[in-house]
């Protein structure tokens, strides 16, 4: 699961964990987490479009775990009308095509506004489309998601079975 801000304390994070939740107790899923917000400090002067990034110890596990991957779920708030910049920057320093190709994706979209990251989620698959990932079409909006937030617990009920159905089709997916 990739939550796809730096954001500290993100509602994205939040999310995410009530994601990872209903992966294990629908599915017996444990998942692993890649935290933008945890990307080695100097990632966009020492790692982004340095010929070197591989030599970086700290970006190096990161490539690794994406390469040992088979499927990502990216949790992508909506930034000005898109997706954050830190992911773009994040699929930028994967090695091409190697780290994404082929492999399965998905998304969920949330948004304090009212399109829940739809315009950002097409702009993210055609990323995803063009570094040879198969991404599943069922991308949930979350709109208005604080209001639906309780502490770190998602609480509205639509959205719940929403995520429910996600799970299911990605593990679908995967058969």
């Amino acid at each position: 699961l990739v939550c796809a801000t730096s954001r500290q304390g993100s509602t994205s994070m939040k999310l995410l964990r009530c994601y990872e939740q209903i992966l294990h107790q629908r599915h017996g899923v444990f998942s692993e987490t890649l935290d933008l917000a945890l990307l080695p400090s100097d990632f966009l002067t020492s790692v982004l479009y340095q010929p070197s990034k591989s030599s970086h110890p700290e970006w190096q596990l990161w490539q690794e775990k994406v390469d040992a991957l088979d499927v990502l779920v990216f949790v992508i708030p909506e930034y000005n009308g898109s997706y954050p910049g830190i992911l773009k920057a994040f699929i930028d320093a994967l090695a091409f095509p190697r780290s994404l190709q082929g492999k399965r994706a998905a998304m969920i979209g949330l948004s304090d506004g009212t399109q829940g990251a739809a315009l950002g989620m097409a702009h993210f698959a055609d990323v995803l489309n063009y570094a040879g990932a198969v991404a599943l079409p069922l991308r949930p909006r979350l709109i208005q998601i604080n209001r639906y937030m309780e502490g770190d617990q998602l609480v509205h009920e639509p959205y719940l079975r929403l995520l429910e159905q996600h799970a299911d089709s990605l593990m679908a997916l995967l058969r």
